[in-house]
């Protein structure tokens, strides 16, 4: 609130009081030649808030760096990058919820409370109005430059498959074809040790923790086996607000700023361990959707716990699936009445489980959003989760002697 002060004057028994503004405007014209405006303590922009803004403009300039050179994006994703996701993980990890979900729910109540403060305190001046509104792009600057310094570089970096020495081909539905019915007989094989219930679904055989110590270990092996990737023992959080997110059509979710992986625990038990995966994916440096969709797939194979394997086999078979049926439908039926009943039934619930979120109008506006934000770093946006396709098929081709 502004204040009023007397002009100096010789000291006096009975000095004028320092007012507010309020009780200014009720003084006559005369009183107010008595008094001078002292500026509002809020009139300056707050230091730490330079700092912002000069770590914001070092960022700038890192990510044109990082869009110019896909090698630095891979040396600071590697290095530098890799050290800020882990430091943010070991200070999260300890919570027992998710800090990150609770940030994105709080932040309709949090920019009501910052608009109300703004009108009660903070607008007494023009310049005291600029400082406050300093300090809210502040606060977006220093978003930004966590976003940067901590996980933009991989979406600029080199592609996955020069990572792995594969070699990418036009995909044509005869590849589709081979690719998904080698997925097939894994998964038929898998499925033989898998429990299910009377709804058609499988059942996860041990707690998330379990879950999360083997997808660990798997990830250890594979870092050690390639030197594209960060080792890590990273924790995976059970959102709380599962249903929301499933409205959203939201499977999992990775905060940057946060550097947690968090998933949606309300979805059936074959998808989690995939999806985990995949969050954690993220938390080591992976940033594009297929490469992290990909890698999701290689983890979960290579595990020693059969039922992560058959959720990594299932879930990258609906991606092949989904394409194969668009190119030739014909050798989609094929395939598919080749896989197990018991799988077949999964997915058969799994389509009655998505059929009460399936035409939600939340999920279309977190569609358009997660889209445009895909897009502006470097990707063909939503689609890229289906790219993933491409991945598999250059991978199976391989060699096939391994998969088969």
């Amino acid at each position: 609130m502004k204040i009023f002060r007397p002009h100096p004057s010789p000291v006096s028994d009975d000095p004028l009081p320092v007012i507010d503004h309020k009780a200014y405007v009720t003084l006559s014209e005369e009183e107010k030649k008595l008094y001078r405006p002292v500026n509002s303590q809020y009139e300056k922009l707050p230091r730490i808030c330079i700092v912002f803004y000069a770590l914001a403009l070092v960022s700038l300039i890192l990510y044109i760096s990082f869009c110019l050179s896909p090698a630095f994006a891979d040396f600071f994703n590697l290095h530098i990058s890799a050290v800020g996701r882990t430091f943010l993980h070991l200070l999260t990890s300890p919570l027992p919820f998710s800090l990150g979900e609770a940030c994105i729910w709080l932040l309709p109540l949090i920019l009501v409370l910052a608009l109300v403060y703004a009108v009660s305190k903070r607008c007494d001046t023009w310049k005291s109005a600029l400082s406050y509104l300093g300090i809210l792009l502040s606060v977006i600057a220093l978003v930004f430059s966590m976003f940067t310094l901590n996980f933009a570089a991989g979406y600029r970096g080199t592609g996955l498959d020069q990572k792995l020495g594969l070699e990418q081909k036009p995909v044509d539905a005869s590849a589709l074809y081979e690719t998904a019915d080698m997925l097939r007989k894994q998964i038929n094989r898998e499925s033989a040790g898998i429990a299910y219930t009377e709804d058609g679904f499988s059942v996860m055989p041990y707690s998330l923790e379990e879950m999360n110590r083997k997808l660990n270990a798997a990830y250890r092996d594979f870092c050690d086996h390639h030197d594209f990737i960060t080792h890590v023992d990273s924790r995976v959080k059970p959102v709380l607000a599962s249903e929301a997110m499933s409205y959203l059509h939201i499977t999992g979710v990775y905060t940057f700023f946060t550097g947690e992986a968090n998933i949606n625990v309300q979805f059936p038990d074959y998808t989690i361990p995939y999806t985990a995966a995949h969050e954690m994916a993220h938390q080591r440096g992976i940033a594009r959707e297929d490469e992290a969709n990909f890698v999701a797939f290689l983890i979960c194979a290579s595990s020693d716990d059969a039922y992560i394997r058959y959720s990594g086999y299932v879930n990258l078979y609906e991606y092949l699936v989904s394409a194969l049926a668009d190119a030739d439908y014909n050798r989609f039926a094929l395939v598919h009445s080749q896989l197990s009943y018991l799988v077949q039934g999964e997915m058969s619930a799994y389509n009655r489980f998505f059929a009460t979120y399936e035409d939600s109008k939340s999920s279309e506006i977190s569609e358009t959003v997660n889209n445009g934000f895909l897009q502006s770093q470097g990707t063909p946006g939503t689609v890229s989760y289906g790219m993933v396709v491409d991945l598999a098929v250059a991978y199976f081709q391989e060699s096939p002697e391994n998969h088969g």
